[in-house]
């Protein structure tokens, strides 16, 4: 039995209170963590010796405290926010809630247990994010910078709008029924004349259509992932993708990225340690450091998979947004010997209600991807589907491409005027030649969790650098998405973010500016 007590946490506590907090864990029981929290804190509450009103640790606090992930104690608190025992509110933390509002004693013992039906692939996934994400960005007076949306100023709505019908006259009832698991033929063959544009040659038969990006990365998870196996990703990374990766109970190696992208060197030598099932990569405007991945590392990057026989799984929904410099050729284009799975998606160039996105790879490995999906959704949208077709068909992507690039770098120049406007913080950001985010360090004074808080309070969101890493970072960063606010709307967000940045300043920290901002109001 491990105990920890409380050290510090309980001084403070009993200054306050003259009450103790006492949690002890056993990392031996077949009890998860998280459970071994919540229920002690339940027991306290039950028995009295938490009161009514009393204010718990912060997350952060009691992680530090107890020496384990923050994300165990966040599970802990969930499970007891659920159960009606706590609730919290921003600037006032944590409390125990009255007994009246606790149900568990009142609740018939028959309840069906589910958390101890879930499967352990369903216990790995713990991360809403996105769903919060969508959330935040519905909110009434919200100004968000954190979904990885385009502007809906820019959609070409006319378009769909008179093709949906004219789809409807041709094709009628067709048009509702289903279509073949890797997509309609015709769409197919639309996105092979695409991607011979960026340099790939594919075969209609190389390329299936799944329902987003999203759904691809999951197909991928799910055909080449085991229990334990090592799977190579940049540091910073895609979420969602560490995410299925976790879920499918993949161990990540972390390769660190810098301006030219994935640190090739570095990945030699950890390829000489372990063998990984693939390396995940999104070299072009990379999510969310917005970098780049240099020619003579894309060739660099080819020949070790050649070397050690491992598939590179290519992430590109971006390179079409490019605002200046010239294209560098996907490492699809550049893969001689077929050991590139390229991934791409319409999320990005249009907009993410069409749910479409494409995977490119050797006929015999789609058809295991093939197989998979007819298990998980049979067949993406047929509507969709019939419609992108017809929009390629007719070169419109190029035309709506042409005008996206403009409105975008208008939207990513105001956004680093506007912080550029900031008294410093000892806060830096990268000028992105494309894509959709800012990636932005902030200073050391910066409180991270009081910043989370003051953000919620002036209403501007964007999502906090530590989601993006496998493993916990000693430095702070944030993602903000230039694409999704009109320029007015990215004016005030910023004149918000920097308001709250200000007042996340740790009061006794050398690095504090006492200058600030003024904050615009949202009209």
């Amino acid at each position: 039995m491990i105990v920890k007590w409380t050290g510090p946490l309980v001084l403070s506590i009993a200054k306050k209170s003259g009450l103790l907090m006492f949690i002890s864990i056993d990392h031996g029981a077949s009890v998860p963590v998280y459970q071994q929290i919540s229920g002690q804190i339940r027991k306290m509450i039950l028995s009295g010796i938490l009161p009514v009103g009393f204010k718990l640790p912060s997350e952060r606090r009691l992680a530090d405290t107890l020496e384990i992930n923050r994300s165990t104690v966040l599970s802990a608190y969930r499970e007891l926010k659920a159960d009606g025992f706590i609730s919290s509110a921003a600037g006032k933390g944590t409390v125990v809630l009255p007994y009246e509002t606790v149900e568990m004693e009142r609740k018939p013992s028959y309840e069906l247990p589910w958390r101890q039906l879930f499967s352990e692939t369903a216990s790995r996934v713990k991360e809403p994010l996105l769903k919060d994400l969508m959330v935040m960005a519905s909110r009434d007076g919200v100004i968000s910078f954190a979904a990885g949306i385009t502007s809906p100023e820019v959609y070409p709505l006319d378009f769909f709008r008179s093709c949906q019908s004219e789809l409807l006259d041709e094709h009628a009832a067709q048009l509702f029924l289903h279509t073949p698991t890797e997509g309609i033929f015709p769409l197919r063959q639309s996105l092979a004349h695409m991607m011979g544009k960026r340099g790939i040659v594919a075969s209609p038969e190389e390329i299936m259509v799944v329902s987003g990006s999203q759904q691809g990365l999951d197909l991928i998870s799910r055909a080449l992932i085991d229990p334990g196996d090592f799977v190579i990703v940049e540091e910073p990374t895609f979420f969602y993708a560490l995410q299925l990766f976790k879920a499918a109970g993949a161990r990540m190696m972390s390769i660190p990225v810098d301006g030219e992208g994935m640190r090739v060197d570095l990945l030699e030598a950890a390829l000489s340690r372990v063998r990984p099932k693939f390396i995940y990569t999104l070299p072009t405007f990379q999510n969310p450091s917005g970098s780049v991945m240099s020619p003579a590392r894309r060739h660099r990057l080819l020949q070790l998979a050649y070397q050690y026989q491992i598939p590179i799984l290519e992430d590109d929904p971006y390179s079409e947004l490019i605002y200046e410099g010239e294209p560098i050729p996907s490492l699809k284009a550049l893969d001689r010997y077929g050991y590139v799975i390229y991934l791409s998606t319409f999320s990005k160039l249009l907009f993410p209600g069409l749910r479409i996105g494409w995977m490119t790879a050797p006929v015999a490995v789609n058809r295991q991807f093939l197989y998979l999906k007819q298990t998980m959704d049979l067949h993406s949208n047929s509507i969709s589907q019939y419609m992108l077709d017809r929009f390629l068909r007719q070169n419109r992507l190029d035309e709506h491409i042409k005008v996206a690039r403009l409105e975008y770098a208008r939207r990513r120049d105001i956004m680093l005027e506007e912080l550029s406007k900031s008294p410093a913080l000892d806060m830096s950001w990268n000028k992105p030649a494309g894509g959709l985010y800012l990636w932005c360090r902030l200073g050391k004074a910066v409180d991270p969790v009081r910043l989370l808080a003051k953000a919620t309070e002036y209403k501007v969101a964007y999502v906090s650098g530590d989601v993006f890493f496998a493993e916990k970072q000693s430095e702070n960063y944030i993602r903000l998405n230039f694409t999704y606010p009109s320029p007015d709307m990215i004016r005030i967000g910023i004149q918000r973010l920097l308001k709250a940045l200000e007042e996340s300043v740790n009061t006794d920290s050398p690095d504090r500016n006492n200058s600030k901002p003024e904050i615009l109001p949202l009209e």
